[in-house]
């Protein structure tokens, strides 16, 4: 008599891509069961609802253009943009005592968005060469773009230094926490290409978890289990679940690509060359809104490290719809590249005081306003693409199917929401495909 596993499909990790993935193997008829080690859902996109404040703890924005996946997957679910407002502002870059609007919007080229004129200049050269070559710059293929392997400063200075130090590297590092000395520029072309203006933005009216919590209320989740070991068999792959062997016909590890190295010892050589930079914030509730010191509309300041090293910048959440109670306020305060591996395992006092304290510089009402802060911290905050990684991603997308595959954002070296929920896309066609035919290979 055969011996039939335990379960069908064992997911571990109840991040956006998990829920997506059980989601889509689930309306194909697929028996699925997620495992998440913490209390909570949503992974980077979880959203904690305290004393009317709706608090996005990891991911902050939607793109209104590069996320089709996301829209589908919205579609499916009976929402639409109409949920998701756009922000309406412009985002500001830090430079000379004030903020500048403008980033990321052709406006900005006109106003100076924080650049100067020679910076200005640079900025449409390089605007002008990656429109001319847009074709060449896929999301889901960034190992194939006109930038090979060349870093995001070398590519930035071939321009002027402004481009690197004042558009960059406080994008990717303030908000991917990316090293612009090792982070690959082509994927990030892609991406910045894909999504457009800084305008277009949005954010989920109900929180950044909206997606996530409809999609745990319909598939089977299981919060507080830890996955300590995954071992892939011939036929099937073993879970050692809080101390007890379960069998399943597949099992997924949709978890950090450093974390999936630890679960299983037979990872793809890909999942180990994918780095992750450790993201931290401090989110303060505030009893009253406050403003720039220009009193202008940008939704977030970005600050530069040839600024300030230590802060990255400001996001004025109460500007997205729904996130604060009447005549209250709530921002993110985030921590530079140079000290957010230090702060990572910090004590939250420690962590609250450091950023606060830089923060007053660009907020000089910060401390007498904050009722409440709220340290985050995530060890493995977004993917960066490094020529290890690009050098292996081909193999990665044409291995065979095996009783242990993976999704997340780090399986498209793309650091969105996109990347992971399109990686459950590409996760189930998989699936899918090598469960009722021979071919069991499905490029990415």
């Amino acid at each position: 008599m055969a011996v039939t596993a335990d379960l069908d499909v064992a997911i571990v990790g109840a991040g956006i891509s998990g829920l997506a993935l059980a989601h889509r193997l689930r309306a194909a008829g697929r028996s699925v069961h997620v495992f998440e080690s913490t209390a909570h859902v949503g992974g980077r996109m979880r959203t904690v609802r305290r004393e009317g404040y709706v608090i996005d703890t990891g991911a902050e924005m939607v793109g209104t253009h590069g996320y089709p996946a996301t829209w589908r997957l919205a579609g499916e679910l009976g929402l639409s943009q109409a949920d998701a407002p756009l922000f309406g502002a412009p985002l500001a870059m830090w430079r000379e005592g004030l903020p500048h609007p403008g980033v990321g919007d052709l406006n900005g080229l006109v106003k100076g968005a924080g650049m100067t004129p020679g910076g200005r200049a640079g900025l449409l050269k390089m605007m002008a060469g990656a429109g001319l070559r847009k074709r060449s710059y896929d999301v889901e293929r960034p190992d194939r773009t006109p930038l090979g392997t060349t870093t995001i400063r070398e590519f930035a200075r071939r321009y002027h230094p402004d481009v690197h130090d004042y558009l960059l590297q406080p994008l990717v590092g303030g908000f991917f926490g990316w090293d612009t000395e090792r982070a690959a520029a082509g994927p990030l072309v892609s991406h910045l290409l894909a999504v457009g203006a800084t305008r277009s933005f949005r954010s989920w009216r109900h929180g950044m978890d909206t997606l996530a919590r409809l999609l745990a209320s319909r598939v089977d989740v299981s919060t507080g289990v830890t996955v300590h070991e995954v071992v892939a068999g011939e036929h099937d792959a073993t879970l050692v679940v809080d101390g007890a062997p379960l069998s399943a016909k597949t099992v997924v590890l949709a978890v950090p690509a450093p974390v999936a190295a630890e679960l299983h010892a037979g990872v793809p050589d890909f999942v180990r060359a994918v780095e992750f930079r450790p993201m931290v914030k401090v989110i303060c509730l505030l009893d009253r809104p406050i403003e720039p010191p220009d009193r202008g509309s940008a939704w977030g300041i970005a600050v530069p490290a040839v600024e300030n090293p230590a802060f990255a910048g400001v996001l004025f959440d109460d500007r997205k719809p729904g996130r604060a109670p009447a005549g209250r306020g709530l921002l993110t305060l985030f921590a530079g590249p140079a000290v957010a591996g230090e702060l990572v395992d910090a004590p939250n006092e420690e962590v609250a005081d450091l950023l606060m304290g830089h923060a007053a510089r660009y907020l000089p009402d910060l401390a007498s306003a904050c009722r409440v802060s709220v340290v985050v911290r995530y060890r493995h905050g977004l993917p960066m693409p490094t020529a290890p990684a690009l050098a292996e991603f081909r193999e990665f997308t044409r291995r065979p199917l095996s009783t242990v595959e993976y999704a997340g954002d780090w399986c498209m070296l793309r650091p969105s929401s996109e990347a992971a929920i399109r990686s459950a896309e590409v996760a189930a066609e998989r699936l899918l495909v090598g469960a009722d035919t021979e071919l069991a290979v499905f490029g990415g």
